[in-house]
């Protein structure tokens, strides 16, 4: 009796189940759910690449990347509604499908997430309503009475216009710093919903508890009532209501939560909203879903932006929704990609740039936690009221219970129309502050793109400044470059709110008409921090370390009574106290010179430390016992990510005991007409008569082909006068401001000299009247030879030292401990970390090739090179690495050079490198650690060389 008793209960069960299945929101993709998985539609494209054909597309897409119609770009027609040339061609989309029959009497809405820019819709030969206008945007249809269901066919048919009938859309969206596409770009489905349903809701949850929503019912119900279930992210439910509605088409629910977990980017706890809708006998409906945040965001004038309660300071970037492959076509996978890689540079906001994104990129912000500034298109253009209106209230209601959104752009760069400001009041619950990027207007400041100097002067003011551009990347300028110096400021100022890099990632885009070349439209699109296809470019561990929440003050290292280092730390995040955060620690020894054995003297994990935000403390981490060179200091975040990796080296330590050996020797010296040769070592080292220099090494009958060197090599921008600033004097300084003038050694070759010291040949080649004095090269039978270069100079300098020639084309890698993998600049040392560290040789041209870390440019803190030709090996042992960085010819800029034109300097040991500009900002303009150098006095360059 018991078996049967459960066996009905449990049919009962099932019943219940099948009959409560009906008043849930169901959903139908007629397209993929993104560019991962393409549904083929017929298609027919009216112009350009496989026009007047009928045949198949993916969808959702972006027809170009597909093969069809013409690739642009829009800054080529600027503020041009009709210009000759524009690629205006259609793309006719039809496609069939079925509903399921049970769908029958229900509402059923056709969605599209996004068309570019017109889309006109049938369904079974009927409009499904007005054409819509925007690219960026959800639209929807009622088609319930225009659908079959069951087993009879649904033919769907769009015609989607890359150009829009109305200029102003064009202007606001087509017009733009970014690659116009055409398509169904965004992915296509079907929703089902019972007759009388909750149409949508507005959610506003504070970080009191307090919990309000709007369910808006898509007609009168009589008696109708809401019942609201809150649940936690382990699906318990914490509160819980039922409200009558108002009007019977409305229900304002109000309800407390106690104690909530509050959502911050730090700290992203979601909750889950339910809203079952009933009828006067209490029959469930329908029931909706909503995932939210308790969070309060406060904008407090005149002193800054107030998460929960908290002052925040923004460390974000621009972002467009982008792949090569696939244009704005984008995925699931992919959106939480950019998430993960955005906070993987402890980062903490992202303004979408400059339109709104899939919607789930907006819950991946949710979920793993990111400040999100969301953007009415606009760019330098606005819509228009009537059609602006329409797009404020597609996109508010889309995104409106998102806790990640604190902010809404109306527009971007002068592309405002301030009659759409109260439309965000109207459909967003949580009257969120309206931004104008660029403008100053309720409240912030949002200047792009100041100086260093005009930043303080903006930080004077009143309004809280938070520039939504700044520090313009281009190549390999920009971005890290001057943040280190804006950032100190900006976090000095009360209030500075903090800001927006430009951008994220290269926008190249894989041409298929062009054998799948990346096309970046010369220096258009090659803005990011990272490459098209997110490779990491220097800058990425730049901002990674600069915006660490957790700081490591390296040159404040220190030991206790008992031989322990201890390390002073600060907390900057918001809300996290540094005991969620995993610490561990690696003492290692370095390779030798020419080896690659990395050997761990001691590791081990170290104990939390208690440090609340915004406070100070100290890690203590035990004596490594023997001699090492370089201390690592790993910290992850609570979830396991890394925030970064600090490098300290062992200052006492010597990373190769190359250091000269007092090995006694004896040299035989030659001479001709023009050389004079060294024999010692089983190398003869041959030197000009006229000049001084080496001309090249032999061992046996081979030959190495340093040669011309050390010579003395200093350079200016070539704009700037002799005393810094910029040349008023010279009618051409403006067009010379990426070059750089070499200054001219007056000096001239003295003599030689030949002596012994410890047994040991040494010889010195001496100089007069010029900056370079002496060179002096003593020998070892092992094979080393130690140069000592002394020089002066007084005078401005971008760059300053010693070099050598040597022919690239041979060449083949390197080898090197010190700080790396990447190069640095004058006003980027920040990221590269001391290591041991290879690459092969490779020349990338910015904006067209993207293999990283460059080979050339200038290396910090080295200690030993190895660079490897085709002719042998060259060694340089840099004896003041604290002082003088290792130079590996010179980093090279796009074809435009539109950074930089830096002087050839071979192979160098420089004490004075060259900062880096960015793409609206000469160096100069980028803060103190972007200054030229005032040289005065005396200078050396001591190294070891050993050819192999």
């Amino acid at each position: 009796m018991k078996k049967f008793t459960t066996y009905i209960f449990l049919l009962f069960l099932t019943s219940m189940a099948f009959a409560q299945s009906g008043v849930e929101t169901q959903r139908r993709y007629l397209s993929g759910h993104g560019c991962d998985d393409m549904v083929q539609w017929d298609f027919y494209c009216t112009g350009g690449s496989n026009a007047g054909k009928w045949t198949k597309i993916g969808v959702p897409s972006c027809w170009e990347l597909q093969g069809f119609g013409t690739y642009q770009y829009g800054m080529k027609f600027y503020g041009k509604p009709h210009p000759e040339g524009i690629a205006d061609e259609k793309g006719i989309y039809k496609y069939e499908f079925n509903l399921p029959a049970n769908w029958t009497g229900k509402q059923v809405m056709l969605v599209f997430e996004a068309a570019m820019t017109d889309a006109e819709v049938t369904i079974n030969g009927r409009k499904a309503g007005t054409v819509h206008q925007g690219g960026f945007y959800r639209f929807a249809y009622d088609v319930s009475d225009r659908v079959f269901f069951g087993n009879k066919k649904n033919r769907l048919e769009v015609t989607v216009s890359k150009e829009s009938a109305n200029e102003q859309v064009n202007m606001a969206e087509r017009r733009a710093d970014y690659w116009n596409f055409g398509g169904i770009i965004r992915p296509v489905f079907m929703v089902a919903k019972p007759a009388l349903n909750i149409s949508r809701v507005a959610i506003n949850a504070g970080m009191n508890g307090q919990f309000v929503a709007d369910c808006y019912l898509n007609r009168a119900v009589e008696g109708a009532k809401v019942k609201t279930t809150i649940q936690d992210a382990g699906g318990k439910t914490v509160a819980e209501s039922v409200t009558d509605a108002r009007g019977s088409d409305m229900a304002r629910v109000d309800l407390d939560v106690k104690a909530p977990k509050l959502w911050t980017a730090e700290t992203p706890n979601l909750y889950t909203a339910v809203f079952e809708l009933t009828d006067k006998d209490g029959r469930v409906l329908h029931r909706e879903r909503s995932k939210f945040g308790f969070r309060t965001i406060e904008v407090r004038p005149h002193d800054g932006v107030y998460v929960n309660g908290v002052k925040v300071m923004f460390k974000g970037v621009n972002r467009h929704s982008f792949r090569p492959e696939s244009g704005r076509t984008l995925s699931k996978a992919k959106n939480i990609e950019d998430v993960n890689l955005i906070k993987s540079m402890n980062m903490n906001a992202v303004r979408l740039s400059h339109y709104p994104a899939d919607p789930e990129f907006l819950e991946a912000c949710d979920s793993l936690g990111l400040y999100v500034l969301d953007e009415l298109s606009g760019w330098h253009w606005a819509h228009e009221t009537i059609v602006g209106q329409k797009l404020v209230e597609e996109m508010v209601t889309r995104d409106v219970n998102h806790p990640s959104i604190v902010f809404w752009d109306n527009g971007n760069e002068g592309g405002f129309n301030y009659e759409l400001e109260p439309e965000f009041a109207k459909w967003d619950i949580q009257k969120r502050t309206v931004i104008y990027p660029w403008e100053n207007r309720n409240g912030l400041e949002t200047k792009h793109y100041r100086s260093y100097g005009e930043t303080e002067e903006y930080m004077r003011e009143p309004e809280i400044f938070m520039p939504t551009e700044f520090l313009h990347g281009l190549y390999d300028g920009g971005h890290g470059a001057g943040l280190a110096d804006y950032w100190k400021m900006m976090r000095s100022n009360p209030r500075c709110a903090g800001g927006f890099l430009w951008d994220f990632a290269d926008e190249g885009v894989k041409r298929v008409d062009m054998g799948g070349v990346i096309d970046n439209v010369g220096n258009y699109a090659a803005d990011g921090i990272v490459g098209p296809h997110h490779e990491k470019e220097g800058s990425y561990y730049t901002i990674k370390e600069v915006w660490s929440p957790l700081v490591v003050d390296c040159q404040q290292m220190g030991t206790d009574s008992k031989g322990n280092i201890t390390i002073p730390v600060e907390n900057r995040y918001d809300f996290l106290n540094l005991n969620t955060c995993k610490l561990s620690y690696r003492y290692l020894s370095m390779p030798k010179m020419g080896d690659d054995k990395i050997i761990t003297i001691k590791e081990d994990a170290l104990k939390t430390i208690d440090v609340a935000p915004g406070k100070s403390g100290v890690i203590t981490i035990p004596a490594a016992g023997v001699g090492y060179d370089v201390l690592q200091i790993s910290a992850a975040d609570k979830w396991g990510n890394e925030i970064f990796t600090w490098s300290i080296r062992n200052q006492k330590g010597c990373a190769d005991a190359i250091c000269m050996q007092q090995s006694k020797s004896k040299a035989k010296y030659t001479e001709n007409k023009d050389l004079l040769n060294v024999e010692v070592g089983g190398r003869t080292y041959s030197f000009s008569k006229s000049n001084g220099e080496i001309k090249g090494v032999k061992i046996g009958d081979r030959n190495i082909s340093l040669a011309d060197g050390p010579r003395f090599i200093a350079a200016r921008r070539a704009d700037r006068s002799f005393d810094q600033f910029y040349n008023h004097d010279d009618k051409e300084a403006e067009s010379k401001k990426t070059q750089y003038t070499l200054y001219k050694d007056q000096g001239t070759f003295d003599k030689f000299d030949v002596s012994d010291k410890d047994g040991m040949p040494v010889l010195t080649a001496k100089y007069k009247t010029g900056s370079l004095d002496s060179v002096c090269w003593t020998f070892n039978d092992k094979g080393d030879v130690k140069v000592c270069a002394a020089y002066n100079f007084g005078g401005v300098v971008d760059l300053m030292g010693v070099m050598f020639d040597y022919p690239e084309s041979k060449v083949k890698s390197k080898s090197w401990v010190g700080d790396g993998p990447y190069r640095v600049w004058q006003n980027r040392l920040q990221g590269p970390q001391y290591g041991y560290w290879h690459n092969e040789y490779n020349d990338p041209i910015p904006g067209e090739s993207f293999t990283y870390p460059e080979f050339k440019g200038y290396f910090a803190d080295v200690d030993w090179m190895q660079i490897t030709t085709t002719e042998g090996k060259i060694n340089i042992k840099n004896l003041y690495p604290d002082k003088n960085y290792i130079g590996v010819y010179q980093p090279r800029d796009g074809r435009d050079h539109i950074l930089y034109t830096l002087p050839e300097s071979g192979i160098s040991v420089l004490r004075v490198i060259p900062a880096v500009r960015n793409k609206v900002n000469c160096t100069d303009l980028n803060g103190p650690s972007a200054q030229p150098y005032w040289a005065g006095g005396n200078y050396k360059a001591d190294f070891i060389l050993r050819f192999e």
